[in-house]
């Protein structure tokens, strides 16, 4: 299975997960294929804050993710008037959620370890919810 694929099919998983817990979603069309897309969903629930979420999924213990990425997606979020999510899912962990400011400066990536995400990362409930 392609890199593409396996990260569509993360993506599926993850609208789904939000459809089961009563949110509206919808990917992104083009995610990851150009460069007018900034985002992999959009997740809005009556009476709470819309979301952007980038989502990104691993069986190694660390995520990276280019600097001009996470810039992209912060300008794209103030402007449309969203909260940003960051959703990491690494091999037998389930999805976990950061906010930006949680990830990890390597130089030229943001970088999120596995050890991070059990430190830092909040399961659905705790992120969305809380």
């Amino acid at each position: 299975m392609s890199n593409k694929s396996k990260g569509s099919k993360a993506e599926r998983e993850l609208l789904e997960l939000f459809t089961k817990q009563g949110w509206r979603a919808a990917r992104v069309a083009g995610s990851g294929k150009n460069d007018n897309t900034f985002c992999d969903l959009i997740a809005g629930k009556h009476g709470r804050k819309g979301f952007a979420v980038e989502a990104k999924s691993s069986k190694k213990t660390r995520i990276y993710i280019t600097k001009q990425q996470i810039e992209e997606f912060m300008i794209f979020t103030s402007l449309m008037g969203l909260k940003p999510a960051i959703a990491l899912r690494f091999n037998r962990e389930g999805w976990h959620f950061l906010k930006p400011e949680d990830l990890e400066d390597s130089g030229k990536y943001w970088v999120v370890s596995l050890d991070r995400v059990k430190d830092k990362g909040l399961r659905f409930g705790q992120f969305f919810e809380g």
